[in-house]
């Protein structure tokens, strides 16, 4: 299966193409190119005669003190203003060619093959990167949208259950997002992390579609986009609070449970929109492909918690902004005031999230 969009952005549009051996057609392909690729792929890359700058894919990788050093691999690899960098890897290499190429001689082009699900499903689109300083996750980054993007579904057959659930956690995120009429189509392509590459790849065509819309309608993060944040903060406070114990896909999981619990803690029923239940399930399920997650939260540290949930680039100086869910089943933003009330709901939220993990997990 091979399908082809076009995603429009500020400096022109860029093609998003799904399909089996598009890496291996990126690897060939002529011209004054330079790979960066997740150290997972480094012997591939060799064996093809390819110097490529090598990348290992952790959260210190993304650092911006770590900048420094990729700068200068791309010099000393000669590349030039001309030379357009293919980085080919998971959200890690993707915030770190992206945040260089936006840079690097005042910015070159580059491409983006996604090998991550998660990858595939969400963040390949968009042309964000996002870079770690000192303690705090994601706090300076650019805007530099990429020249093409290619899908490999094939790839997906070297992904861990986990892997592939925190992939389909940010696809069925994005469809909610969009709405309920989304998020139905997506429960019937029947997305599960037992599916083959032509299952993961309709469940990425649809899930991209859908950010496609949000991308060109707010390329910038201004106002609709700013709703896929949904389970962003509370996820990346349990990640943080947990060491990097919980991944980021899992953690975002979790984060969108905390976010409806934090909707019925502020007195909202959804049994009025079925939908959300059912979101509820799905990503319940998922973040149960994740061996550990609940031993793990359980022993998170709810000062921790809170403290890191409080430091999200997000937040205002006075209040909390919070992506949540209406009693309609419509994900929205909204501001809650930086005080002893809200931090007491927003820490509600986290203990009943975390007691209904350990009292009673979700069945796959």
């Amino acid at each position: 299966m091979r399908t082809s969009f076009d995603v429009t952005s500020s400096t022109g549009s860029y093609p998003v193409r799904i399909g089996a051996g598009l890496i291996d057609e990126a690897m060939s392909a002529p011209g004054e190119r330079l790979f960066m690729v997740d150290a997972f792929l480094a012997d591939r890359f060799r064996a093809a005669g390819l110097d490529a700058l090598v990348i290992d894919a952790d959260e210190h990788a993304k650092s911006l003190d770590r900048m420094t050093e990729v700068i200068v691999a791309l010099r000393e690899r000669r590349a030039t203003r001309a030379t357009h960098l293919v980085a080919v890897g998971g959200g890690v290499v993707q915030d770190v060619a992206a945040f260089a190429a936006s840079i690097y001689m005042r910015g070159i082009d580059w491409t983006y093959a996604p090998t991550t699900l998660l990858s595939m499903t969400d963040s390949c689109i968009g042309g964000k990167s996002s870079i770690n300083v000192g303690k705090y996750k994601n706090i300076v980054g650019t805007f530099h949208p990429p020249a093409a993007v290619l899908v490999d579904p094939v790839l997906t057959e070297t992904l861990s259950a986990e892997q592939r659930a925190a992939g389909l956690v940010e696809a069925a995120k994005i469809c909610l997002c969009r709405g309920p009429d989304s998020f139905a189509r997506y429960l019937a392509l029947q997305p599960s992390t037992a599916a083959d590459p032509d299952g993961f790849g309709a469940v990425c065509d649809h899930s991209l579609r859908a950010k496609k819309w949000f991308v060109e309608t707010d390329e910038f993060d201004q106002n609709e986009r700013l709703l896929l944040n949904f389970g962003h903060t509370f996820g990346h406070a349990i990640e943080a609070a947990s060491g990097f114990a919980i991944s980021h896909g899992i953690g975002v999981g979790l984060g969108m449970l905390a976010a409806l619990q934090l909707g019925e803690s502020m007195g909202r029923s959804y049994a009025g929109a079925p939908h959300v239940a059912s979101f509820a399930r799905h990503i319940a399920a998922l973040v149960d492909a994740a061996p550990g997650t609940d031993d793990a939260l359980a022993r998170l540290d709810m000062a921790e918690l809170m403290d890191a949930f409080g430091s999200d680039k997000k937040h205002r100086r006075d209040q909390f902004a919070v992506i949540t869910v209406s009693a309609a089943g419509l994900v929205q933003r909204e501001f809650l005031p930086r005080d002893e009330r809200s931090a007491a709901l927003i820490e509600h939220a986290y203990a009943g999230l975390i007691a209904s993990r350990i009292t009673a997990p979700a069945a796959v």
